[in-house]
């Protein structure tokens, strides 16, 4: 396994508007970019007593039985599944999760237990789409493209979730939460709980992400990476980014 690590990106020029500090960000995220498809980043803005306190109520949920759990399965129209899933015991993907649209999304299943959890959710997606505008500019600039030219043809953020993900444990013939992948969208943000294990691939090595508090992970999709490499702005007229954390 490779000894590398995934940059880390200090957002907080963003916040005060040091314009020396923006360069140094963007030449790095850029850099990021082209190298991993990864990094992570800090001061990001989202309160770090929210991110324990959203982790903290996934977890009580998820240690319901599956009967409580189950009173939250998605609605049948939904078009991702809304409220609460598990992956089926053919998949190869050993995980339950719980999807949440923005807030008012006519989509959403909320459970009734634990009290907090629909707050929590909603005060977590406001501040991590916040995050997500900031980032969106970011890689505008990144990608050299003209002035709010991914705000402006991504002004439908309907399609953006945030998911609560718990990997089940490992046994003797299974230790993978979910097998490797790419994201087929634009930009995932990732919270880890410090249990740890993602990893990314680079030049053949998995490169292992370690947890950190306050520290949120950037994984760059293939919309971006099709861009960069073909610079065919119509293909950001979908998704921008999306919302998970990882429990």
């Amino acid at each position: 396994m490779g000894e590398a690590c995934i940059p880390t990106v200090d957002l907080s020029p963003f916040l005060r508007e040091d314009e020396d500090g923006k360069k140094r960000a963007i030449e790095a995220i850029t850099q990021a970019c082209s190298e991993y498809g990864f990094f992570q980043i800090v001061n990001h803005g989202v309160s770090l007593d929210l991110v324990k306190e959203a982790m903290q109520q996934s977890k009580t949920f998820f240690d319901y039985s599956d009967e409580e759990k189950s009173k939250s399965s998605p609605s049948s129209d939904a078009p991702l599944p809304a409220g609460y899933s598990r992956q089926p015991l053919h998949s190869p993907d050993k995980n339950e999760y719980f999807l949440f649209f923005s807030p008012g999304s006519s989509f959403n299943v909320i459970p009734q237990i634990p009290p907090k959890f629909r707050d929590v959710l909603e005060e977590m997606f406001v501040q991590m789409s916040k995050m997500g505008v900031l980032l969106e500019s970011i890689i505008n600039e990144c990608l050299g493209l003209p002035t709010n030219f991914l705000k402006e043809f991504n002004h439908d953020r309907s399609w953006d979730f945030l998911v609560a993900l718990r990997y089940f444990p490992a046994s003797n013939n299974e230790n993978n939460g979910i097998t490797e992948h790419e994201d087929g969208n634009i930009v995932t943000f990732v919270v880890q709980d410090g249990v740890g294990g993602l990893q990314v691939l680079k030049n053949g090595d998995w490169v292992p992400v370690v947890p950190a508090e306050g520290t949120i992970v950037v994984n760059v999709g293939d919309v971006i990476q099709v861009t960069m490499f073909l610079n065919a702005p119509k293909l950001w007229a979908i998704c921008l980014y999306d919302i998970r954390t990882i429990t």
